[in-house]
């Protein structure tokens, strides 16, 4: 009997201190001023709650350039890019889409549509007519999104270790749980740990892990990533259009990636995206803009600027 009383006090005391570890953070107002007051960003309100973008060369006449990031890990993920665009004198800019790093929590359903949208009203709010389009892994997806609702908006596509073009069996109940989430927080600690295996070099970023830990901080976190798990559907239809437009696509890939792997789509690809130009970036994991950002930028600039 004490025995039982002593696992039942622990799996309180666990619980708790859980629940103040994690997901305790309000994205308010005296968040958003926070933010404001220690990033060098800005915020905008948009149809579906305040987005967090950071911008430079807005009076740029060489072009637009537009920097979606993946799953969970927000804009600053793309800062190597954004900062290599900037100095080029492009106009640049990127945010963190809703449910990740600085942007609102929406308690929406988290479909690339969603997203997708977001990042469209960024640009026309922000007058931008025609962009380039970057997408990383999940960011992939949103991108074929935004050409596939609004093709004039886009210049071309690059995606970078796209996990975009796996296929998936739609669910019925795409609803998220209370019980879904709390298991997911009890995860927290793996799943940050686990950001380490992106790379092909960990030891190369050792504050990435700690930085993932921040954003398990934000009330909404794990509902909005069980949601878009929940959500993802086939995109080969918006491929398919995308190449009967004939916009410019270019994809690319980490040598080493274990997240997303080519090999299980590769025909798909083939088939949905045969005009495409391709790229693999040697000693890289999932992110070969940051790991091996001399040869995926001398590649990347050469197409972002003859095109």
């Amino acid at each position: 009997m004490k025995k039982s009383l002593v696992v039942i006090i622990f799996t309180l005391l666990s619980c708790n201190q859980s629940s103040i570890q994690y997901e305790y953070v309000v994205k308010d107002d005296t968040f958003r001023n926070n933010v404001l007051n220690n990033n060098p960003g800005e915020y905008i309100s948009l149809t579906n709650g305040y987005t967090y973008f950071e911008e430079a060369n807005n009076s740029s006449k060489i072009g637009n350039v537009v920097l979606v990031h993946g799953f969970s890990v927000p804009s600053y993920i793309m800062k190597t890019t954004f900062n290599s665009i900037k100095e080029r004198g492009f106009r640049v800019i990127m945010m963190d889409l809703y449910g990740r790093g600085f942007s609102d929590n929406p308690d929406l359903p988290q479909t690339d549509e969603l997203r997708a949208l977001q990042v469209i009203e960024l640009m026309k709010r922000r007058g931008i007519k025609k962009a380039s389009v970057v997408g990383l892994s999940n960011g992939g997806r949103i991108i074929s999104k935004i050409a596939d609702i609004e093709p004039d908006l886009i210049k071309d596509l690059f995606y970078i270790a796209s996990s975009g073009f796996y296929s998936y069996d739609e669910l019925e109940d795409k609803n998220v749980y209370q019980e879904e989430i709390n298991n997911m927080i009890l995860k927290y600690p793996e799943m940050a740990e686990s950001q380490g295996n992106d790379f092909f070099d960990q030891d190369k970023y050792p504050n990435w892990i700690n930085k993932y830990k921040e954003l398990q901080t934000y009330k909404g976190f794990a509902r909005a990533l069980i949601s878009t798990t929940k959500n993802l559907v086939t995109l080969d239809d918006v491929h398919l259009k995308i190449d009967s437009l004939d916009i410019p696509v270019y994809t690319f890939w980490g040598e080493f990636d274990n997240v997303v792997i080519y090999d299980e789509f590769k025909d798909r690809l083939n088939k949905v995206l045969p005009s495409r130009s391709e790229f693999f970036i040697s000693n890289s994991g999932h992110l070969p803009h940051m790991e091996n950002q001399d040869e995926f930028e001398k590649i990347f600039f050469k197409y972002l600027i003859n095109n």
